[in-house]
């Protein structure tokens, strides 16, 4: 009676589940002290702080194997990754924030190789947003959705692959300067536009940071670091107090490689809107932040032609 098969005990024990309790503790410490984690030569602390929430599922995994194990040490331990997951991102859980907004933007890096434009315009125009912020648009494809979009948002403007399309006015258009040294010459994915809108001017940027990727030597972010570092400069430069930036940013808020951004605007206290990959997505790496202003509400929209979905907010000043 006293015994199970395999020679275990049916006993909980304190003595079992060492292993499962140290990795409980490994990964609470992850969560809180993710800055911790070395961020060179392999931007490893990078590349936790991209995927953190997902360090979430370590705590049912390791309940399963608790459980079989009969642990208390193991449950005790759990405790520790299961608050410090609910303390940084129980608020994902929560339901959407307010409906109501003094405007409604939208931002979507649209792709480059996108198949059908008309209809991602058209899903676009469909969300009666105030802004709507693209990136990777292609001189081929932005008389398509000028043509879609032009009644609706009279006014827009274009930079390299970045544009934005407005209901309202748009003035002191630029260029914002992101690139980093070693790119080719030509590459221009930044700008900024005052917005004439009816609670006030509003400093609109648009940007879209380089890709980060894989490699034998980690995860390169450098370029990525070096044009957030650029984007964060110009942000703090900006002499308008209301600021909304939309744009591919190319990693979670989480990530220290932004932090020239993040440090200078409001992020967004509400919902996942998980974005990429369009197919399955993992994180939001397609960021709307304010300042002078608050995100109300965040989400993503429906799949376009695009590998990325487009995610809307609603700001309120």
């Amino acid at each position: 009676m006293g015994k199970t098969g395999g020679g275990g005990s049916a006993r909980w024990s304190w003595g079992r589940g060492r292993v499962l309790g140290s990795a409980a503790v490994l990964t609470a410490l992850l969560l809180v002290f993710h800055s911790a984690v070395p961020d060179t030569p392999a931007h490893l602390g990078s590349l936790l702080e991209t995927f953190l929430p997902w360090l979430g599922l370590a705590v049912p995994v390791l309940l399963v194997g608790g459980l079989l194990r009969r642990s208390y040490t193991a449950l005790c331990a759990l405790l520790l990754p299961a608050v410090a997951w609910s303390a940084l991102f129980g608020g994902l859980l929560l339901p959407g924030g307010s409906d109501d907004g003094d405007l409604t933007v939208v931002q979507h890096n649209v792709s480059d190789v996108n198949p059908d434009p008309a209809g991602t315009a058209r899903a676009l125009r469909a969300t009666g947003a105030d802004l709507i912020a693209m990136e990777e648009l292609m001189p081929a494809a932005i008389p398509v959705y000028q043509e879609v979009l032009g009644a609706d948002y009279p006014y827009h403007a274009t930079q390299g692959t970045v544009g934005l399309w407005s209901a309202y006015p748009l003035s002191d258009v630029r260029k914002t300067d992101i690139k980093p040294q070693g790119i080719a010459y030509g590459w221009d994915r930044g700008m900024r536009a005052t917005a004439r809108t009816p609670h006030g001017d509003v400093a609109v940027y648009v940007a879209h940071l380089p890709s980060v990727r894989m490699g034998a030597t980690g995860f390169r972010a450098a370029w990525r670091n070096e044009s957030a570092t650029l984007l964060g400069e110009a942000l703090a430069a900006e002499p308008l107090d209301r600021v909304i930036l939309l744009g591919d940013l190319n990693s979670t808020l989480d990530d220290r490689g932004l932090s020239p951004v993040t440090s200078r605007m409001t992020r967004p206290d509400t919902d996942a809107a998980f974005s990429w990959p369009a197919k399955l997505p993992l994180a939001r790496i397609d960021q709307i932040l304010t300042r002078s202003a608050a995100v109300t509400h965040l989400w993503s929209l429906p799949a376009t032609g695009s590998d990325h979905l487009p995610v809307a907010a609603h700001v309120t000043f």
